[in-house]
């Protein structure tokens, strides 16, 4: 058990630097305010962190 514990750790670890290093810090800001909102159950909080990413994935509209 502790050895999938590890894994999970080390997983989230990687994607959040991914992230960091593909959106910079407002990535980081929008997948706090993903994780915070799941995790609280708040869908304003979690809406805002998803439509923040997918902002970010987008990209400019010009």
């Amino acid at each position: 058990m502790p050895v999938l514990a590890l894994v999970s750790a080390v997983s989230v670890i990687a994607f959040e630097q991914l992230v960091q290093w593909r959106y910079g810090p407002t990535g980081i800001v929008g997948l706090l305010l993903l994780s915070i909102g799941i995790k609280a159950k708040s869908p304003s909080v979690s809406s805002a962190g998803a439509v923040l990413l997918a902002l970010l994935v987008v990209g400019p509209a010009g």
